[in-house]
């Protein structure tokens, strides 16, 4: 889709997790969140979502500190930046001190960068996390480098 004037909405989570399954290209709908944030176009439609909830690693999990678990979007332009922006201005209104978000190997970071995002460190890629005393499925996005980005 080409540019178009596109404005926030609230998302319930249901819907944020739906747009999800349908537009994310390799993870499924994270478990929980704290909250989820939308973008639609001048007739209503939504065009992309962010999903924000606790850090997934533990270390990072510090009380004041925030992750974008997912964002999605139906490829319409400059939509991920918008919703970057307004999730960690809504982080900050709810009191923490810290947004943070992962891109793989071969995403870009525009939409983080057009956010004002920085680049703070990079991860190898890990194995898995499937072990014998906690089973788990593969998402097809083990093996891969990680890098991770905070809001300004």
């Amino acid at each position: 889709m080409s540019d178009a004037r596109l404005h926030l909405v609230p998302v319930r989570s249901r819907q944020a997790k739906d747009f999800v399954r349908t537009w994310h290209r390799h993870h499924p709908p994270p478990a929980g969140q704290i909250f989820a944030v939308g973008a639609a176009d001048e007739t209503g439609i939504l065009r992309a979502v962010a999903i924000v909830g606790r850090p997934v690693a533990r270390h990072l999990d510090d009380g004041a500190t925030l992750e974008v678990t997912r964002t999605a979007s139906d490829g319409t332009r400059n939509v991920n930046s918008l919703l970057y922006g307004a999730s960690w201005r809504a982080a900050k209104a709810l009191g923490y001190r810290r947004l943070i978000t992962f891109t793989q190997e071969g995403e870009s970071g525009a939409s983080l960068r057009g956010a004002g995002c920085h680049l703070i460190a990079s991860r190898p890629p890990r194995a898995g996390w499937h072990t014998p005393s906690r089973p788990r499925a593969s998402h097809g996005n083990d093996h891969v480098d990680r890098f991770l980005w905070q809001a300004p």
